[in-house]
């Protein structure tokens, strides 16, 4: 039979150091059996960590884990390749597993071993060593034998993260990475264009960041018709973007970027105004909410100027995935334009929803060719989708639910659960500094990302859930870090852990804990929960 390492069971130790160690970590590990009672292994400062010579990766995790002791308890470990029985800490390959990020963590009397199925589920395992040993190891850590069986629930573990409407620097986004990577998530939704703000450098267009990225004034509030009247911008180079990829890589967290598309374009269409149906003016809009000015779908270079965008993206991000968006894209132009209404009447189409599935399609087409799959958001249903595309549902769970019946493959991500963006305690102040509604740590704990109307087959083409944390009125790192921290911690075990290990009490437990690694690393986190 299964046994589980209880709180009670730590708590209970003899040896007081051991109270320090506990391995019922967020996100909660499927299986953890504890060994007989009193028996521990002790690790000492300098410990060796082995690896396999000649597996950059394998090294990787071992001078991670070393960082990680080191930042977080002052406990130091020293990576040595193939240091064989003198190590205390072991990682290899091996375990046999289908899922990739399968791990086995063992503590008995020859050591800590952590082995993976691949070098990403060692990494995994790595990351519950760490937050097993905690924030206070002294001299030496005593860790009860254990043997820790782990794999995720879901492929598709995802965190949003919109740099259109605030601009945040580079050492930020790796402090986000490192935040994903410390909770088990492995895919990055990298929001990097919008109306108010282009921030993805097209070197074969240089003024579309350059120009694109600054509006001239920000509304204060929620468009109060008030403003600040100060330009704001800043934009990330090819060269950054590459060093993000690289640094998230290393922690096997994939980077989807999202040029949004035919909305959301008002940054675009400032430097481009014929990519309009108007023809413009336009300016990087200043106020939050949706724009009714759109990239023409009639005009010919409207396709040539998103594939050498695309071209540029794929060159930078090497993600099979590409979000292309597709989401609050007013169709009014399209309506009343001329080369749009040609356009329709060329391809027999009947309805404006149609002109934007002619784009996706030209688009999907064309990314396939590189070997890229197209998400968007569950609006790209309207007109019909093409073959591979993967749906996003943020709008409930009705679009996922209609996606997954046509075999489409889905990522969950229904507003009311997913979007922290929005307040999560029941306070005045909070409510300033939100775009909706009230998600609390409870509620984003409650999602069930496999919605009970789907059959045992159609359950299949959901990939995972994502939490979305949208930028209007969040300016600066510590408040992103605040809207985040704990529902991260909630949205992982949704990811992680199955549903019929959940329970929210013994989860709030267990944060306490992580609370202590955030003070310890000086993130900010909402230390209420509700």
């Amino acid at each position: 039979m299964r046994k589980v390492l209880s709180l009670l069971f730590v708590v209970a130790m003899s040896v007081a150091s051991w109270a320090q160690v506990s391995y019922e970590v967020i996100p909660l590990p499927r299986s953890i059996e504890p060994g007989k009672r009193g028996e521990v292994f002790t690790l000492r400062q300098n410990a060796a960590v082995a690896y396999p010579a000649d597996n950059e990766q394998m090294a990787s995790n071992a001078r991670l884990l070393a960082e990680y002791l080191h930042q977080d308890a002052g406990f130091v470990v020293e990576p040595k390749a193939d240091a064989g029985k003198t190590a205390a800490i072991t990682l290899s390959l091996g375990l046999k597993s289908d899922n990739p990020e399968a791990y086995r963590i063992t503590v008995s009397k020859r050591g800590v071993a952590i082995q993976g199925a691949t070098e990403e589920g060692v990494f995994r395992g790595v990351q519950t060593l760490r937050k097993a040993i905690g924030t206070e190891a002294g001299e030496q850590v005593e860790l009860p034998y254990v043997t820790i069986d782990d794999q995720p629930r879901f492929g598709y573990r995802g965190v949003h993260f919109d740099t259109s409407r605030h601009f945040f620097p580079v050492d930020f986004i790796k402090t986000y990475i490192d935040l994903m990577a410390l909770h088990g998530c492995n895919q990055f939704h990298w929001h990097i264009t919008d109306d108010q703000g282009w921030r993805f450098e097209v070197k074969s267009m240089p003024e579309l960041a350059i120009k694109g990225s600054v509006r001239e004034k920000t509304v204060l509030g929620c468009n109060t018709g008030l403003y600040d009247y100060r330009p704001y911008g800043g934009y990330y180079t090819q060269d950054e973007c590459r060093e993000i990829v690289a640094y998230a890589a290393k922690r096997f967290i994939n980077i989807i970027p999202e040029i949004d598309l035919p909305g959301h374009m008002q940054g675009a269409l400032h430097v481009y105004p014929e990519l309009g149906c108007t023809g413009g003016p336009y300016e990087v809009w200043p106020i939050w909410g949706i724009s009714e000015d759109v990239l023409c779908a009639g005009n010919p270079a409207t396709l040539d100027f998103l594939k050498r965008v695309y071209d540029e993206l794929c060159d930078v991000f090497p993600s099979k995935l590409i979000n292309i968006g597709g989401d609050e894209s007013p169709r009014v132009r399209w309506q009343q334009c001329p080369k749009c209404q040609a356009k329709m009447k060329e391809l027999g189409l009947t309805r404006e929803a149609q002109l934007q599935t002619y784009i996706n399609k030209e688009l999907d087409k064309y990314l396939s060719a590189r070997g890229r799959t197209i998400i968007g958001w569950d609006e790209i249903l309207d007109g019909g989708l093409s073959e591979n595309t993967i749906v996003l549902s943020w709008r409930g769970t009705k679009g996922g639910i209609e996606a997954a019946r046509q075999h489409h493959r889905v990522i969950m991500a229904p507003t009311d659960y997913c979007y922290i963006d929005y307040y999560q305690l029941r306070r005045d102040s909070e409510r300033l500094y939100a775009i909706g509604g009230y998600v609390p740590l409870s509620k984003v704990y409650s999602l069930e990302p496999i919605p009970a109307e789907l059959s045992e087959e159609e359950s299949k083409y959901i990939l995972g859930p994502q939490v979305n944390l949208w930028t209007e009125y969040i300016a600066f790192p510590d408040h992103a870090m605040y809207m985040l921290l704990p529902r991260l911690d909630a949205i992982s075990e949704v990811q992680w852990t199955p549903k019929e290990q959940k329970n929210f009490d013994a989860f709030t437990v267990r944060l306490e804990r992580m609370e202590k690694l955030y003070d310890k690393l000086g993130y900010k986190y909402c230390a209420k929960w509700e």
